[in-house]
């Protein structure tokens, strides 16, 4: 089956819309630090306390945001979430840049846009997937998704080489907006996907109905499993990238009072989760299983982990290393598709757009669970929380059902209306 001009266009627009998504998602753990002290936060502790905060209030909002998008996406259609969310974000971002200039309550200020930016940004993956795997053949779909979360990987690159060469932490809040508005642009010639326009015009299909994950104990377990089999991403990204000054204070590298270059961080590891990604996604395409892929990456990533948490270096190889930990993540491309394989098309979107999210508000989960047992000491409380993670996406992998080459076009049971 030759891959249409009408679908290499939704490609290229759901990558671009992931590379401003990621941008905005990842730019936060870059500008804590700056961003924070230009509100009066400056205390190690509080950095670390505050910066916490912000983040689940982010998550919080892309777990809200992921419903509500993801029930858009199978009730209006997959372009409406993808280029509303993509507004949302991109506005909301560019007022994150002003916090510091409120007269007062700047704290409060930056939580509500921290909190309204992760419901923009809950949308644009599930949708940008779900357009691509239902537009293209069952048995090259794989490649398609690979490019579109490749790509979006490299949004965080972007951001990291941003707030490296202007040194400006406001300045990266706008360059994430104007480039989403920006991409608005290229709505023109970018269509529905057809199994969607299909489904809508069919009658008594219950579509989006979020609740029918949940009246059904089968459909249940699956989606529950979907989103456990994506921990390990976010401990890696959510807890050792975005802390990892505490951590390399933890390892005496550097002075109690001193942080890392959290840009360099960031960009390392999301070069090796883009890395990871076409791996990954070619490995399932290779060994035409989807499961078989991510099992080998989670194995990947819970042994560099520990090995990053126990074996002593210096600070350079500390750098370096958050290459290898993103590497070990980049089976989010196939975790992504395994969660849009598993569903028909009435809760396709719903399913692809709340999984990544609610992985994404796992963090909340992984940071409490960190937090807890912080009095054993930062190293064991990561190495705990890494066996927790990798423990519980084994479990829920094993008991998927294999996706690869898997006909797309059905729809779940629903109830008549």
């Amino acid at each position: 089956m030759k891959t249409s001009r009408s679908t290499y266009t939704v490609i290229i627009v759901a990558a671009l819309g992931y590379f401003v998504d990621i941008y905005d998602i990842i730019v936060f753990s870059i500008v804590r630090f700056p961003s924070l002290q230009a509100i009066g936060i400056n205390d190690p502790k509080d950095m670390e306390r505050v910066g916490l905060f912000l983040l689940n209030m982010q998550m919080g909002g892309m777990l809200i945001g992921g419903i509500l998008w993801g029930i858009l996406g199978d009730k209006k259609g997959r372009l409406s979430v993808l280029f509303g969310s993509i507004m949302m974000y991109s506005i909301a971002n560019i007022l994150n840049g002003m916090v510091a200039d409120f007269p007062f309550y700047n704290l409060e200020a930056y939580a509500i846009m921290r909190f309204v930016s992760g419901v923009g940004l809950a949308g644009e993956l599930g949708a940008g997937i779900t357009l691509v795997a239902e537009m293209m053949s069952k048995e090259k779909r794989g490649y398609g998704t690979m490019i579109v979360v490749s790509m979006g990987a490299m949004g965080a690159v972007a951001a990291g080489i941003v707030y490296q060469y202007f040194q400006d932490w406001k300045l990266s809040y706008f360059v994430g907006g104007v480039l989403g508005l920006v991409l608005l642009l290229l709505r023109v010639g970018v269509s529905e996907s057809g199994m969607f326009k299909q489904m809508k015009q069919a009658e008594n299909i219950s579509r989006g109905n979020f609740l029918m994950l949940f009246t059904d104990r089968k459909r249940f377990l699956t989606y529950l499993k979907c989103i456990l089999n994506g921990l390990p991403v976010w401990y890696v990204v959510g807890i050792l990238t975005t802390l990892s000054s505490e951590f390399a204070r933890a390892f005496g590298l550097i002075p109690n009072t001193a942080k890392v270059d959290q840009a360099r961080v960031v960009m390392y590891t999301y070069i090796g989760l883009t890395i990871g990604d076409v791996l990954s996604g070619t490995l399932s395409q290779i060994l035409k299983s989807r499961k078989k892929a991510v099992i080998i990456f989670i194995l990947f990533s819970l042994i560099t982990s520990l090995i990053f948490l126990t074996v002593p270096m210096n600070l350079e190889t500390f750098y370096w290393f958050y290459l290898v930990l993103g590497m070990g993540t980049g089976y989010w491309v196939v975790f992504v598709t395994i969660a849009s394989e598993q569903f028909g098309t009435n809760l396709r979107a719903t399913v692809t757009t709340t999984t990544p999210n609610f992985v994404r508000g796992s963090v909340i989960i992984l940071t409490t669970l960190f937090q807890l047992l912080k009095p054993a000491g930062t190293i064991t409380s990561a190495i705990i929380t890494a066996f927790f993670s990798a423990g519980l996406a084994l479990w829920a992998l094993y008991g998927l059902h294999e996706t690869f080459g898997k006909d797309l076009n059905y729809n779940e049971k629903h109830e008549q209306v």
